[in-house]
């Protein structure tokens, strides 16, 4: 399976978010801020990141800029989670690379079927009407 980096702030959510990916057979590592998943990644490499927007530190959009714009880290999938709903906010996040997004709550059931189709290689939707 998969090796899915969780970036999210929230204790409650990121291990809400933990438990649905480990359930599907995946293996996760956590950050809480935008410095600490920069490292992670650093360390060793992710298929798939979940990132939320609005991060201590460093905020989503600026961690998926600097790793879609270094050659070692730019094909890692990148699905934005965010409270952020607007159509602005989806712009924003496809200009800087991302490759999806979803507003929070996430129905787990789509947010595991966006996992599957980027790792697939599949275009993610939640940008298509950015």
């Amino acid at each position: 399976m998969a090796k899915i980096l969780i970036v999210e702030d929230d204790e409650t959510n990121q291990e809400f978010l933990r438990f649905v990916v480990e359930n599907k057979g995946h293996t996760v590592r956590t950050a809480s801020d935008g410095q600490a998943a920069l490292a992670s990644v650093a360390l060793e490499k992710p298929d798939l990141i979940l990132l939320d927007v609005m991060l201590p530190e460093i905020h989503g959009y600026e961690v998926c800029h600097r790793l879609k714009s270094d050659p070692s880290t730019a094909t890692i999938k990148i699905l934005f989670l965010s409270a952020k709903t607007f159509a602005a906010d989806r712009r924003q996040a496809r200009d800087v690379g991302g490759d999806d997004f979803l507003s929070k709550p996430a129905d787990t059931i789509e947010l595991m079927e966006r996992v599957a189709d980027l790792l697939a290689g599949k275009p993610g939707p939640g940008l298509l009407d950015a």
